[in-house]
């Protein structure tokens, strides 16, 4: 693995983690977020691993939908974290809703990686 790509990723999952803890606890105060979404925060990390290994690979797609797809499954695991434990809290909380929404702002984020992330070589 790539320490420095390694690196960047964990830093990130944190990133996320701190974000999606500061947005939630202004929303719901935080002295009232339960013990399990600050833990829940934790599986950003393992869930940036699969990104690590998954996008120095895309760009040596060549086919649109294919390298679109390997964007889409990047973003998927981090997102669904941030997601799902932040919707948790809401009262009139829906997992197939959020499942829904994950899935839908991954593969536009995948189309849109796809676009601007060309294969290296042309094309």
């Amino acid at each position: 693995m790539n320490a420095p790509l390694l690196r960047s990723l964990l830093l990130t999952g944190l990133l996320i983690a701190a974000v999606n803890v500061i947005f939630a606890g202004v929303e719901y105060g935080f002295g009232n977020l339960p013990a399990w979404f600050w833990l829940a925060q934790l599986l950003l990390l393992p869930a940036m691993l699969g990104p690590l290994r998954l996008f120095p690979h895309v760009l040596a797609v060549r086919p649109y939908l294919a390298r679109a797809g390997r964007f889409a499954l990047g973003f998927a695991a981090p997102y669904a974290v941030m997601q799902f434990t932040e919707r948790a809290l809401r009262p009139d909380f829906s997992a197939g809703l959020t499942l829904f929404n994950v899935v839908f702002f991954c593969l536009l984020m995948g189309l849109f990686c796809a676009a601007i992330y060309k294969p290296r070589g042309g094309s």
